[in-house]
């Protein structure tokens, strides 16, 4: 039996959560009111239950009964009832972009004021946070990612650890990405764009990746960066981080950091327990 608990902000993507929850074979159920939920657990969650996996959407509509779900999920837990909390979260200024787009209320938003309504929901959600078993980061995410990584969770089974990876390139002549975690310069390499023939190309061309990775210092500064990331990583999640974006910049975005951050991609996707995406923001301009 397993009982999955989806909450997060609003506009985090919570919706999106429960329905590709429930492609995959989830009897879900929306923002039903708290003191149902340790009934719910009953009716779907023992053995005699048709169901053998279970979601329930809980968020901020709740009102002031949020305050309550502590001492709801205590009573769960002693009562043998065990349940994961799949948290999605996601920054103040996707969230505002998001609510502007679809031209929704926010919950807790008073007097058309949705940034004091997200303050005040990410305020009195911080408990539920801490208490999470996955936290996912939805701000760069598309939908095909989130449900990439919830198969991994909850289809599959996998070791996830809280956090998603994005590995972005970029050109330094289009300014340094505003997100960025970790920015690393890879314009000490030998450039293929003064090679006439890599000219047009990009790092995601073989002819390309030849080049730049035909020299020593290419492999050392990818060893290096590998050994960083692998010595970050589990600290990042001890510390709580959910979201790392590691920026790879040369001079215009199209050979070295495109090339680079293939690299550490590859290298990346045998991490089976992390979130991972690539991005290469300036290869086309």
């Amino acid at each position: 039996m397993r009982f999955v608990i989806v909450t997060g902000m609003s506009g985090a993507g919570k919706s999106t959560a429960l329905k590709i929850l429930e492609d995959v074979g989830y009897f879900c159920a929306d923002n039903l009111p708290l003191p149902l939920l340790e009934k719910f657990a009953e009716l779907a969650c023992t053995p005699e239950s048709e169901y053998n996996k279970v979601a329930l959407g809980v968020d901020i509509r709740t009102g002031k009964e949020i305050e309550s779900l502590p001492g709801v999920l205590e009573k769960l837990a002693m009562r043998g009832f065990s349940y994961e909390i799949l948290y999605l979260d996601a920054g103040d200024q996707a969230l505002l972009k998001r609510f502007k787009e679809t031209r929704r209320s926010h919950p807790l938003a008073r007097d058309g004021r949705l940034a004091e309504g997200i303050r005040r929901e990410r305020e009195a959600l911080s408990f539920l946070k801490k208490q999470s078993d996955y936290i996912i980061d939805t701000s760069a995410l598309l939908t095909r990612e989130l449900r990439s990584e919830m198969e991994k969770i909850f289809v599959d089974s996998r070791e996830f650890r809280n956090i998603f990876v994005t590995v972005l390139s970029f050109g330094f002549k289009n300014g340094i990405p505003a997100d960025a975690d970790l920015v690393f310069d890879v314009r000490f390499l030998p450039n293929p764009y003064y090679v006439e023939n890599l000219k047009q190309k990009t790092g995601l061309d073989p002819e390309v990746q030849e080049y730049v990775m035909g020299y020593d210092v290419a492999h050392a500064f990818l060893a290096k960066l590998e050994d960083m990331v692998e010595f970050l990583l589990p600290n990042y999640v001890a510390e709580g981080k959910n979201q790392l974006v590691i920026a790879i910049g040369c001079t215009g975005g199209h050979h070295r950091s495109v090339t680079l951050a293939e690299q550490l991609y590859v290298y990346l996707k045998g991490h089976e327990e992390y979130g991972l995406r690539i991005e290469h923001r300036d290869i086309r301009r």
